[in-house]
């Protein structure tokens, strides 16, 4: 019976995985780092930038539907702002990392680390961001 119950909780906690995805935008007290000269989230995704953005508004220019497309790089209650990273603060509240006043976004159809399909989007509104 105990290996039952093992195995029934060990198949209940795996299948609460399945619908986890690394393109979830966690809040990170630790804004980026670089891989392949470009700057990439905790997660190892590729982050991008908007140029409908104004750098050092304070303000992101993609909320309600963009965001969901391109998941803003969220911000840790305890968070500070350290050396070129600042936050900004979006529509609904919420904080977000800028790098040079530039607010950083992952982009929701890129599956793996490395991926870059983001780049160029929207008639090159949207660019990997880099260092």
């Amino acid at each position: 019976m105990k290996l039952l119950s093992a195995s029934m909780l060990a198949v209940a906690l795996l299948a609460g995985c399945g619908g986890m995805s690394n393109k979830v935008a966690t809040a990170t007290d630790t804004p980026t780092r670089t891989a392949d000269g470009v700057l990439i989230g905790p997660n190892g995704m590729t982050l991008y930038t908007f140029a409908r953005d104004t750098a050092g508004s304070g303000k992101s220019a993609c909320n309600a539907a963009c965001a969901t497309n391109w998941p803003p790089l969220a911000v840790a209650a305890t968070a500070k702002p350290m050396g070129g990273y600042t936050i900004v603060t979006r529509d609904d509240g919420t904080r977000q990392w800028a790098y040079k006043g530039a607010p950083l976004y992952y982009w929701a159809k890129d599956t793996k680390s490395g991926d870059k399909t983001g780049d160029g989007m929207l008639n090159g509104a949207w660019k990997v961001a880099r260092p």
